[in-house]
């Protein structure tokens, strides 16, 4: 086996150790303070889809063991945390209400990063579209890139600041559907503007 110090030798001295996570994968709570179902939480119930029906609904319970587990990556000794924002714990139906409960657990979790001297990077957007936009065309209709701007928004206001760095989306072209609908997520995305996120214009 490699010995750990003389692999990471290998790298640059500025370059940043750390773990990612995605929401979905991780977070569970699934239906707590006010969250919504994704695109994901439909896929998972439909028979034959997913093995054994598995689903989000505890997964590893991130939600409700965060202390637990931010300080897991501390003990770890990375620097960094790359974790996603579940679209529909902010704003649940995709439109309409700000869900500020979600907004609060995001608060937890970068002040709980930064507390143990942890960057925080974080995805706004990872796959788990509010399921109430699918049902009005998802991202082949206008109206969700124009719904990801504000909810873009709505959570660079709240945590911008205290963000490391906040890449707008993961694999945008293939959760997209069309180059059009692509196009205009990312310029919905490029809201977040400099020292809070390098944008995609």
């Amino acid at each position: 086996m490699i010995d750990p110090k003389k692999l990471a030798e290998r790298f640059p001295g500025d370059f940043t150790f750390g773990v990612a996570t995605a929401a979905f994968q991780i977070e569970g709570a699934s239906k707590a303070d006010g969250r919504k179902p994704s695109i994901w939480d439909a896929f998972c119930n439909m028979p034959g889809r997913v093995h054994n029906r598995d689903n989000g609904d505890v997964a590893c319970d991130h939600y409700n063991r965060l202390e637990q587990d931010l300080d897991l990556i501390k003990e770890m000794g990375v620097e960094a945390y790359r974790f996603s924002i579940a679209w529909p714990r902010i704003i649940p139906d995709g439109t309409g209400p700000v869900n500020e409960a979600g907004l609060d657990f995001y608060d937890r979790l970068v002040d709980g990063c930064k507390a143990r001297g942890i960057k925080t990077f974080a995805t706004l957007y990872h796959w788990d579209l509010p399921l109430l936009l699918a049902g009005e065309g998802g991202w082949t209709a206008r109206s969700t890139a124009y719904a990801y701007q504000r909810y873009a928004k709505t959570v660079m206001n709240r945590l911008g600041i205290a963000l490391t760095v906040s890449p707008p989306s993961t694999s945008p072209g293939a959760s997209s559907g069309s180059a059009t609908s692509t196009a205009s997520m990312l310029r919905a995305s490029a809201t977040c503007r400099p020292p809070f996120t390098p944008c995609i214009t």
